[in-house]
């Protein structure tokens, strides 16, 4: 008997697999298709075990549809520019391009040693000239659509990467790549206006129904829809008018203060002639400093300075105080607050720590409030009014409609909905990146590069500096050139742009990548896309995937697709953790996926992170594990060798009414197992329930066909292929290598990945007879072999004849028999 090699078996094929270009993947729209797409990677270098879920995860869903007769594309590539290179070349002295391209072809000879069924023909590198020409050209669409623009805008600035972040970048306080602190500088910047699509992007969230409500929920928060009243306030004193956004007009006859932001435009008003215009100035200097996480906190200490100004409530005609705070921004709502401290906390806190007045305008149904008494603001969103003129004594949702209407027939104040969602911000002062492709001339300003100028490429003699000024800005041969529209000597623009523009568009790419016209054919885009299946880490619930909805959406608009959504279904798989934790190199608790193949082989590694947890769910490292689906392997491997020769002769029909019972047994478990894992793989992502169903079946053929070759009963052939082909068939998705060379054992010609994908057969499911449990008062006593179609007086019967349950029952009475069919009989007695 040939023993198991892995390392032979899996380079032989692996080199087969590439010779041969088995999984390149042709256009045919007379074929269905099917779409398996995981997040690409940053080539960093090496794989890591995420890397290993993450792609064996995909692989099965690939490999499973092509079995099942789709047309599958299933590409990869690599989010190639970001900061980590430049890093590199400023520590190395290693050109960003050099240090990307030799981890790009480090990390795709780790990715075919774990047998991936990637067409390789279609991978993208965002780095390469040939793919960010089409990003700068989707730049110029959106510019030609009046969705991208420049403006003087106050922005988060990590020093550390001397760079500016979108605040989708900036994760409590600070930086999303290097988690150093982020604070505020204002700067000339390139925006996309994707708050134009902020209310499709939520509508269309309702269409994501293979999408996980979790990361729903997150992209739900972020855009941030509101509805309530925008109303004008007036300042007496400075001539001038300011607008409020409040989402609870119903506390509107409790403003006690204005809340401004350090950024508002009135400030500049607030400090003309202001006898406090230095202690102002500073007070705004400092906020404006401060990240936008410690602003916001509700643990942060909320600060002030009063202006000395008052502004007059429209809804009372009283004058309330104009404040300058620290927890106010300017980029959302209006940049200024009406104050209501007995209606929301962040005020409370505010007026009792600067003993500012504080009106109760809400009471609770159940109970009554007393502002002497209250320790908090009363934030729950229901009560009746009170303090609040005509409206007092109204519900507060009621109230709400009616104060709004109020306002509007006043004509001080409107409806309006708001949004938490900002405009893009794409602006990157940093090199490794896609140049945006905008030429500045002093005569036509702003002027995009001509279309068949693209791509604008990055040059080669650029000096790196940890944190400093944009190194495109000092190259002057990128920087000095000619307008293309009168032809003045122009600057070119050096910001680089957003890595996520490049990530945003990647998956239409693959469908036509080698296209030198357009960055993809409209026929082959919409015949491949959407994705169908989509898999990443949560951590992209909102950068990436809202930004991919977002071009999608927009792509659409401009005639180039058909279809709403980039992605129908998303799977985002959880981490791979040891000893309690992530894996991390500081933590000493690191796994290598190199380490593991060299010494079990890519199939183990597959199987087990398969196995260890279901999809979605964090998997705990186990080396015991691993050597389990290594000896499974092994055991599946020693059933075909020792049955070879048998399911070689055999043919693939026989006649299933000769089998014994024991025979019968066996099928109906192979025919159920069929139904069990193709519903795990197909409908519910459960490769570790799926795997499992696997194992029990193999230990049912050997609980039939010992493997020490004693006791075994004379061999049917015709059923022994029968298991053993689909036993192949089915555990060929989770290890590909094995199956393969198993294959070519006992059939000897194609691909098992080629095969169609077992059919169960139902009638042989269906069981003879079956065990029933005998219990008497709950407890288990005794168990029989029954018909299994006797229906419930049969067994009813069959239970109260036993010598075991007559023993037992004897001298008692029966209270009642409770026969569920198939399963038990149960004997109360008493």
């Amino acid at each position: 008997m040939e023993k198991y090699t892995p390392h032979e078996i899996e380079k032989k094929w692996q080199t087969k697999w590439e010779e041969e270009k088995t999984y390149k993947t042709e256009y045919d729209p007379a074929l269905p298709k099917y779409y398996a797409l995981e997040m690409f990677p940053y080539p960093s270098g090496n794989l890591h075990m995420g890397h290993v879920r993450n792609y064996s995860i995909g692989d099965v869903m690939a490999r499973y549809k092509r079995m099942e007769g789709f047309n599958v594309i299933h590409p990869m590539g690599f989010d190639a520019f970001g900061m980590p290179a430049e890093n590199a070349a400023i520590k190395h002295g290693v050109r960003p391009s050099d240090w990307t391209y030799s981890n790009i072809e480090n990390m795709i000879r780790q990715q075919r040693e774990m047998g991936l069924s990637y067409d390789w023909d279609r991978e993208v590198e965002t780095c390469r000239p040939e793919y960010y020409r089409w990003t700068q050209w989707l730049f110029e669409l959106f510019y030609k659509r009046g969705l991208a623009y420049k403006k003087e805008a106050s922005v988060n600035w990590c020093d550390t990467c001397g760079t500016v972040l979108a605040n989708e970048q900036v994760i409590d306080g600070k930086c999303w790549r290097c988690d150093d602190e982020v604070h505020k500088k204002d700067l000339s910047q390139w925006f996309l206006k994707i708050t134009d699509y902020a209310d499709e992007l939520l509508k269309d969230l309702d269409l994501l129904k293979g999408w996980p409500e979790r990361v729903k929920t997150m992209q739900e928060n972020w855009i941030g829809r509101s509805e309530g009243l925008e109303f004008q306030m007036e300042v007496p004193e400075l001539g001038e008018k300011f607008a409020v956004y409040t989402t609870r007009p119903d506390t509107a006859y409790g403003i006690t203060f204005v809340a401004l932001a350090a950024e508002h435009p009135l400030v500049d008003k607030i400090i003309e002639n202001n006898p406090k215009a230095e202690e102002i100035k500073a007070f705004c200097e400092k906020v404006r400093n401060e990240s936008e996480m410690e602003r916001t906190s509700s643990e942060s200490e909320k600060e002030g300075i009063f202006t000395g100004i008052y502004a007059v409530s429209p809804f009372t005609g009283d004058k309330v105080q104009l404040w300058i705070t620290n927890y106010v921004l300017a980029d959302y709502g209006t940049g200024a607050v009406m104050a209501v401290p007995s209606g929301d906390q962040r005020d409370w806190m505010f007026a009792k720590k600067y003993n500012l007045p504080i009106i109760l305008t809400l009471q609770p149904k159940d109970r009554e409030l007393k502002l002497e008494e209250m320790t908090e603001a009363y934030v729950e969103k229901e009560g009746v009014l009170v303090n609040s003129g005509k409206f007092t004594g109204m519900e507060m949702h009621e109230a709400q409609k009616a104060i709004i209407d109020e306002a509007e027939k006043q004509g001080f104040g409107e409806r309006k909905v708001n949004y938490r969602l900002r405009d893009w911000l794409i602006s990157r002062q940093r090199y490794w990146g896609a140049p945006i492709p905008i030429i500045h001339c002093e005569h036509c300003g702003p002027v995009l590069v001509p279309e068949e100028d693209l791509p604008v490429r990055l040059p080669e003699n650029v000096k790196f500096e940890q944190g400093s000024v944009s190194p495109l800005a000092q190259c002057e041969e990128f920087v000095n050139c000619t307008c293309p529209k009168c032809g003045a000597p122009a600057k070119r623009e050096t910001d680089t742009m957003d890595t996520f523009i490049c990530s945003s568009w990647y998956y239409l790419r693959y469908t036509d990548p080698k296209n030198t016209e357009m960055p993809f054919a409209k026929d082959k885009v919409n015949y491949w896309a959407p994705v169908d299946q989509y898999i990443g880490g949560i951590e992209h619930a909102i950068l990436h995937l809202l930004y991919s909805r977002f071009f999608t959406k927009v792509i659409r608009d401009a005639g180039l697709v058909d279809f709403d959504e980039p992605f129908k279904n998303l799977l985002t798989q959880g981490m791979v953790i040891k000893d309690g934790s992530k894996m991390s190199k500081s933590k000493g608790n690191v796994v290598s996926p190199e380490e593991i193949i060299a010494k079990y082989g890519a199939d183990t590694a597959r199987l087990f992170i398969l196995f260890a947890a279901p999809p979605e769910r964090d998997l705990e490292w186990s080396d015991q594990g691993v050597e389990g689906a290594f000896r499974f392997l092994g055991r599946v491997w020693r059933i075909v060798q020792q049955f070879e020769g048998a399911v070689k002769g055999a043919s693939d029909t026989y006649d299933v009414s000769k089998l014994t019972k024991e025979e019968k047994d066996l099928r109906r478990i192979l025919h159920v197992t069929i139904d069990k894992v193709t519903e795990d793989i197909r409908d519910r992502f459960t490769f570790n329930t799926a795997i499992s169903s696997i194992m029990e079946l193999v230990n049912a053929f050997y609980a039939f066909y010992p493997e020490n070759g004693k006791d075994v009963p004379e061999l049917n052939a015709g059923l022994a292929r029968e298991v053993v082909l689909n036993l192949i068939k089915m555990l060929a998705p989770f290890a590909p290598h094995i199956t393969e060379e198993m294959w070519s054992q006992v059939v000897g010609e194609g691909s098992v990945h080629a095969q169609k994908w077992p059919k169960a057969d139902k009638s042989a499911q269906v069981q003879d007879e079956i065990e029933i449990v005998l219990q008497i008062n709950g407890k288990v006593r005794d168990k029989i072999v029954v018909a299994a179609s006797l229906g419930k007086d049969e067994i009813q019967e069959a239970a109260l004849a036993q010598p075991r349950v007559k023993e037992l029952i004897e001298g008692k009475t029966i209270v009642k028999v409770i026969a569920v069919p198939k399963k038990l009989v149960n004997i109360v007695v008493k």
